[in-house]
């Protein structure tokens, strides 16, 4: 599994470096200057802009053309979509001298880019307006107080099922419960097997991405943090997703989860659930433009809440994201790049990403003048009391495995699931104190904090 990952990672950036002339060298080299600069005067300046977003490569492509075509500093944007091991191609791509020069930015991967000096802050570049007008949030935005992102758009997580699969099971109302969830699993995979429907899935090609999609809103909305990371002790403790790993295990064993699951990564899965073969999944408020154009639905299809550990909700679904767009430390061009993002974000492109159904702004100016989205499906994932924005986890290098690979290992293999725990918190747990000790994580232990109280953010008055 090692060895075919880096060899995927090294095909992807091996044919992306001859896309880019080798990182732009004839139309301007954008890498191995960190002072940035003026691009020469009459040279195309060509600068590459990396993503892990697929799902709006629609709406973005178009804008990137428009701004090719008519920016007169004769910039030219190359747009490389990436879903699988982006963040293992982004590393490689820095430590190889072939970094982009925009990467698409999301979540804890800010902090680690932040933290391995990939990006650029971009304070000097904003105007008072934009100041205003952007909601920064510290250890999500800016870092050591300065700005390396500006938010766009957050997504909320659900439960995304097949209308018309429960309706043949005999369902009446989404699972609300860890133990309903596998009882409705079950009860699909039975009346749809014989067409090759199975109850639920999970993209397990990546297990990080699946658990975050995943078990981390159950134990978030359950009170845990989604991260296994425990606020009021300061400690990790991935009790937090005992429960899930039992049920996901009880789905494999019992034969409700859809056959190669280990091996299945986000795309192919929304592929089978368009074609009406899953009968129900966890993920973002992507999924509706998804559904619209890259995988046209066949069945119907809708969103709930996500469950939780026993039917009481008693924290908040984070509300994910916060951040968008940064400018690569390694470019060259660092001015060129700016004008581009500025040009992204404009009023008018974020307002249409919101109202196109690509994800929930988070930008309280665009909120405002916005009409509501006009996509099918998006109904369900709109910010409700339960959605919130809850502290970022500290990241920590952990030695071994980690807690999504050792819980996968778990499902397929089964074990001493409490074993398992304790060797996952004693390893998190030494890598927590190395990194306070180092002076690398500075978080302690708050002991008031309460999650029942980060519902209710977002939620339209």
């Amino acid at each position: 599994m090692i060895k075919k990952s880096a060899l995927t990672v090294m095909s992807a950036l091996m044919a992306v470096s001859l896309a880019a002339c080798g990182a732009g060298e004839e139309a301007g080299s954008t890498t191995g200057n960190k002072a940035g600069g003026e691009a020469p005067a009459g040279k195309k300046v060509k600068l590459s802009y990396w993503t892990n977003d697929r799902h709006d490569s629609e709406y973005i492509k178009p804008l990137i053309e428009d701004f090719n075509a008519k920016n007169k500093d004769s910039i030219e944007i190359e747009y490389v979509v990436r879903t699988d091991d982006f963040n293992q191609a982004v590393d490689l791509a820095f430590t190889s001298g072939q970094a982009p020069d925009i990467l698409r930015v999301k979540d804890a991967a800010i902090n680690l880019y932040h933290k391995k000096g990939y990006l650029a802050p971009i304070d000097k570049y904003l105007t008072d307006d934009q100041k205003k007008k952007f909601p920064a949030i510290d250890d999500q935005n800016r870092f050591d107080g300065k700005l390396y992102s500006l938010p766009n758009y957050g997504s909320t997580m659900r439960l995304v099922y097949n209308v018309e699969l429960f309706e043949k099971a005999g369902i009446k109302s989404p699972p609300k419960t860890l133990v309903e969830m596998v009882d409705a699993a079950k009860k699909i995979t039975e009346v749809g097997k014989t067409n090759g429907a199975y109850g639920f899935a999970l993209n397990f090609k990546s297990p990080a991405s699946a658990f975050g999609r995943s078990g981390r809103v159950i134990a978030e909305l359950s009170g845990y943090g989604g991260f296994g990371f425990d606020f009021k002790t300061g400690r990790f403790d991935f009790n937090a997703f005992k429960d899930f790993t039992e049920a996901m295990k009880q789905m494999r064993d019992n034969g409700s989860l859809l056959p190669g699951f280990e091996q299945l990564d986000i795309d192919p899965l929304r592929a089978q659930f368009a074609e009406g073969k899953i009968g129900m999944y966890l993920s973002y408020s992507s999924e509706p433009g998804v559904y619209k154009s890259q995988f046209p639905a066949k069945i119907k299809w809708a969103a709930a809440p996500a469950p939780t550990i026993d039917g009481t909700v008693k924290g908040a679904s984070g509300f994910v994201g916060g951040q968008w767009l940064g400018i690569s430390e390694k470019s060259k061009y660092k001015d060129e790049a700016w004008k581009f993002l500025n040009d992204m974000y404009e009023q008018s492109v974020l307002q249409g990403y919101h109202e196109q159904g690509y994800g929930i702004s988070m930008v309280p100016d665009v909120i405002a003048k916005a009409k509501a989205p006009n996509i099918g499906g998006i109904e369900g994932f709109l910010p409700n009391a339960n959605d919130g924005v809850w502290p970022v986890s500290p990241t920590v290098s952990v030695q071994g495995a980690k807690f999504e690979e050792s819980f996968l290992k778990y499902i397929m293999q089964g074990g001493d699931l409490n074993a398992i725990i304790g060797d996952l918190n004693k390893r998190y747990n030494d890598a927590l104190d190395k990194g306070i000790s180092s002076g690398d994580i500075t978080i302690k232990p708050n002991p008031s904090f309460d999650p029942s109280k980060l519902g209710g953010q977002f939620a339209k008055k």
